[in-house]
């Protein structure tokens, strides 16, 4: 983990699925049946994992990401273990206002609605380097992606949310909360998501919110940052059932709040859960010095 102790919860620090989290049940039950997801960057890694995980336990979904060929070879993916589903792909680039308009209005006119959108797109580009010595466009290129690429789904998810009083996932990092050399266009970027999140809540209370952090996961984007391997890294599956679990309605009160997939939301609502929302915990503040 890179998050300092001070800004990390002292619970258990899990590493893959664990009981509290346990997707299997949602399975049995098909607890998304009759709900759309709609997933960005979703022909790899934590997406497609996280598209799997919704399809097994019954939603519907509308797959985006820059190419067809990949979103292709991730449909075909979830159909060989899950027949039935439904599956829709749609190819956008996040920063694209229009086609993530396009992308929104085509999940709707498939499926009829819209229940959970899943903000997993993003980039990450090599660290080593201090921002003043970067390119100043590719380092605000970044900030578009992982900011501009959320909002612009966020935008036009709403008023489908609003409807079906829906949920929002955001995938934002741990480097949100950390002042890391030569990551600033991610980090800030990452940073902005969580104040993004809260803004959401106070101006749509009736969506929840869930910016997360996934884990420490060895995927294509983190391996192109250049960042040096973790000591332990995390499973595909932490992130795709602790999004399960916190969009079942098991986990309201973290809308709004910076979540990390690595604590152990069991040991949060069991021992964290009253202080969370009596002193309005996990959310960006500014820190006042202690008389």
């Amino acid at each position: 983990m890179f998050t300092p102790q001070e800004e990390c919860l002292p619970v258990t620090i899990q590493h893959d699925v664990y009981p509290a989290i346990d997707p299997a049940a949602h399975f049995t039950a098909q607890t998304f049946k009759d709900s759309v997801v709609l997933v960005t960057g979703a022909s790899r890694g934590i997406g497609l994992e996280t598209a799997l995980y919704y399809a097994r336990a019954g939603a519907a979904l509308s797959l985006v990401s820059r190419k067809q060929t990949t979103l292709d070879a991730s449909r075909d993916a979830i159909l060989r273990e899950v027949p039935d589903a439904q599956v829709l792909t749609f190819v956008a680039d996040v920063k694209d206002v229009r086609t993530a308009q396009e992308a929104v209005e085509a999940t709707v006119a498939r499926f009829g609605r819209l229940d959970i959108l899943v903000a997993n797109a993003g980039a990450a580009r090599p660290v080593g380097d201090l921002f003043a010595s970067k390119d100043p466009s590719t380092w605000w290129d970044i900030m578009e992606i992982n900011i501009r690429g959320v909002y612009n789904f966020v935008h036009f998810a709403i008023p489908e949310l609003s409807k079906t009083s829906g949920q929002i996932v955001i995938v934002t990092s741990s480097l949100a909360q950390v002042r890391a050399p030569t990551t600033s266009e991610y980090g800030i970027s990452k940073h902005a998501l969580l104040r993004f999140a809260e803004f959401i809540v106070v101006e749509y209370p009736h969506i929840k919110v869930f910016p997360v952090h996934p884990g420490i996961i060895r995927t294509a984007m983190n391996v192109g940052s250049g960042a040096p391997p973790p000591a332990i890294e995390d499973t595909l599956a932490l992130p795709a059932a602790t999004f399960l679990y916190l969009t079942s309605g098991k986990a309201d009160y973290l809308s709004g709040r910076y979540i990390s997939a690595n604590w152990d939301l069991g040991e949060v609502d069991r021992d964290w859960k009253p202080r969370i929302i009596d002193e309005n915990a996990l959310v960006s503040k500014l820190a006042i010095p202690r008389h």
